[in-house]
């Protein structure tokens, strides 16, 4: 009777354990992959935050580089404006008035972002 007893216990109790094993080592396996998953994504991400920074400052020497040509420009216009014989025409004073006007939007443009920006963050 002991040994029909253990037969059954062992008969019940061996394939659950191996069913048991077997979902151990399947969990296991998902457990690294996603681990996996998850330093592929970090490693994506700080490439992506290193894309944004250089594209950052990319965006900020363009904005420099407009200053500074349009600023270029009005004290070029102004110099050749003070010289006697340069009779200038009306183009260089529409120019001139165009260039400072659009440094004005653009000034008014870049104000208005840094305000969004900062009430965004909050």
């Amino acid at each position: 009777m002991n040994n029909l007893i253990f037969a059954v216990i062992a008969a019940m109790g061996i394939p659950s354990a191996i069913t048991g094993f077997c979902f151990w080592l399947v969990q296991r396996k998902i457990e690294k992959r996603d681990a996996a998953d998850k330093a592929q994504r970090e490693e994506r991400q700080k490439e992506l935050d290193k894309r944004e920074e250089i594209r950052y400052k990319n965006e900020l020497y363009l904005i420099k580089s407009v200053g500074a040509s349009i600023a270029l420009g009005e004290a070029t216009a102004r110099a050749v404006q003070r010289i006697p014989d340069a009779h200038c025409n009306g183009d260089m004073h529409e120019a001139l008035a165009y260039a400072q006007k659009v440094k004005h939007e653009q000034k008014d443009f870049l104000t208005e972002q840094a305000i969004r920006a900062i009430s965004d963050d909050e």
